[in-house]
């Protein structure tokens, strides 16, 4: 299954980069290919050292960046801004998930409901086509709460 998804996204990738006139480097295909195989977020760190330890691949900052910029066009990749930090998550065959971000130690946690999802996918939005969503909620998590209460 997750080999089917990365022979997608290659695919689609693929046909972006013919298709806006872009070249097929090795670095873009194993850049999507680490991309795959991370679950969840990241930032550009976290991939920049994924790749140079468990790929083996090294690539600089500014190619992770631009091709970052093209996974995001290309649709196959969704940027989050998580207060001041940038996150990324891959888009292709991802379930629709909501966030909840502690505002104290920026921890992002994901969770699913079915009763949020069905009531955004039934709200009508006049003149307007949704291709996908995010839904962030911003709190204090049950670490930063429990301190909070220790220092009352």
């Amino acid at each position: 299954m997750e080999e089917n998804i990365k022979d997608t996204v290659k695919q689609i990738l693929t046909e972006y980069l013919q298709k806006n006139g872009h070249r097929k480097t090795p670095e873009r295909y194993a850049i999507l290919d680490t991309i795959y195989s991370i679950k969840g977020h990241f930032d550009v760190d976290e991939l920049y050292s994924y790749m140079a330890e468990k790929e083996k691949f090294r690539v600089s900052r500014a190619t992770l960046y631009n091709t970052i910029i093209l996974l995001i066009d290309a649709g196959l990749v969704i940027k989050h801004q998580f207060g001041n930090t940038s996150q990324y998550e891959r888009s292709y065959n991802n379930e629709t998930h909501h966030h909840m971000i502690c505002t104290c130690c920026g921890k992002v946690s994901e969770f699913e409901d079915d009763n949020l999802k069905q009531a955004i996918a039934q709200t009508k939005l006049k003149g307007f086509y949704v291709s996908h969503y995010s839904l962030y909620i911003y709190g204090l998590c049950s670490k930063c709460m429990a301190a909070k209460r220790k220092k009352k």
